[in-house]
């Protein structure tokens, strides 16, 4: 098929395209194909026809991985190193460009679905498709070599609970101890590297949440996707090319207060949303959640203390608020293996100098959750009884 659809190919098929004002639908491109004036057979167009229309308004080669239910992020960082995520880890794909300039067309052409720009004057872009999967690229010379192209898959449906514990991401009986805390109406927060599934995670708990209740998201990148009936989602918006229209999430974070949320959700904390979120936490919203990257959960205080500090926030200041708007940190890590888990659960407390830490309660085990120093005091704040498992 490669020898059948070549660059000329794809050009000549683009080209009538554009002179008879037609949309690549499989029949135009077809009847574009059969215009090129080669003798193909049915099979043969309807082939190369499918493989075009891929390469004009699909994801080319990346095409078939990413209708995979499995795959979770599609990875390239040259015409023939594409690599593949499918909750095991990266491993090679089994696909290929044909050329660097082949990749840097794609992505060009996914940007431009959107209304991006991605050329020498701004060379990276990060957005998300109609279909809501993630766009990460990264054009030469800034990417050594050949373009970088990653693009992460949003599932349609959020993972359950349940399928979370059947998958391992969740300890056997921990699933009690994530519904009580929604119950409880703890506000926490969901902290873990790149990958390690803090949004599959929070979509998932967020559909325990009573459908009386009316939840309002602010994302940087729309993602998350809860089983809820009553969702309200925000996304922010970059600056346009002129420099104007950029919406943040902070900005994000003030409107949805405005809009009577039962939970306030922010996807991700990484700026200066932090102080607007702590705020709302401390003004009667609870329950609500968010993610941010962290090492470990020992290390969530120190990290909202830098948001903070360059938002504005002292660190009496910060260390304050956090104390009394956040209960409880999950933590996420993904295993040599590639399978993502709980690792931790932490409560917070101050020290005797004021500043905000935290105390392991729950610690991952293959058999439930191992309590910690703190389960004492997440037993009482959740309202439980006995043993977590």
């Amino acid at each position: 098929m490669t020898a059948v659809v070549g660059a000329r190919m794809l050009d000549g098929v683009r080209q009538w395209l554009a002179e008879n004002g037609a949309e690549a639908t499989p029949a135009r491109v077809a009847e574009a194909l059969r215009a090129q004036g080669r003798i193909l057979g049915d099979a043969e167009v309807l082939g190369a026809a499918g493989r075009l229309r891929s390469e004009l308004v699909g994801a080319g080669p990346l095409e078939p991985l990413l209708g995979d239910p499995a795959v979770t992020d599609v990875l390239v960082s040259a015409p023939d190193r594409v690599w593949v995520d499918r909750g095991g880890g990266l491993e090679p794909a089994g696909v290929r460009f044909e050329s660097a300039a082949d990749v840097r067309r794609l992505a060009q052409r996914l940007a431009a679905v959107v209304g991006r720009r991605l050329d020498d004057a701004r060379p990276w872009v990060d957005a998300r498709l109609p279909d809501g999967t993630r766009l990460h690229a990264v054009l030469p010379p800034i990417a050594v070599g050949c373009t970088c192209l990653s693009l992460r898959v949003v599932r349609p449906r959020a993972f359950t609970v349940d399928e979370l514990v059947a998958a391992g991401t969740v300890p056997p009986g921990g699933d009690r101890v994530v519904r009580a805390l929604l119950d409880a109406r703890l506000s926490f927060l969901i902290s873990g590297g790149t990958g390690s599934g803090k949004t599959t995670l929070l979509s998932a708990l967020l559909g325990l949440i009573g459908p009386q209740e009316r939840i309002v998201l602010a994302e940087d990148s729309a993602e998350l996707r809860p089983d809820h009936p009553h969702v309200v989602r925000l996304e922010a918006r970059p600056a346009n090319q002129e420099g104007a229209g950029a919406v943040g999430l902070d900005d994000l974070v003030r409107q949805a207060l405005r809009m009577r949320p039962d939970r306030l959700v922010v996807g991700e904390v990484r700026g200066p949303e932090v102080v607007s979120l702590l705020a709302a936490l401390n003004t009667g919203h609870e329950g609500g959640s968010g993610t941010l990257h962290a090492n470990a959960a020992s290390d969530v205080p120190v990290r909202l203390e830098a948001l903070g500090t360059a938002a504005g926030l002292d660190r009496p200041a910060l260390h304050s608020q956090l104390a009394a708007a956040v209960s409880v940190i999950l933590h996420l890590v993904r295993d040599r293996g590639g399978r993502r888990r709980v690792a931790q659960v932490h409560v917070l407390e101050r020290d005797p100098q004021g500043w905000v830490r935290t105390v392991s309660a729950l610690e991952w085990g293959e058999r439930g959750f191992v309590p910690g120093p703190g389960w004492a005091r997440l037993r009482e704040l959740l309202g439980m009884r006995g043993e977590p498992a």
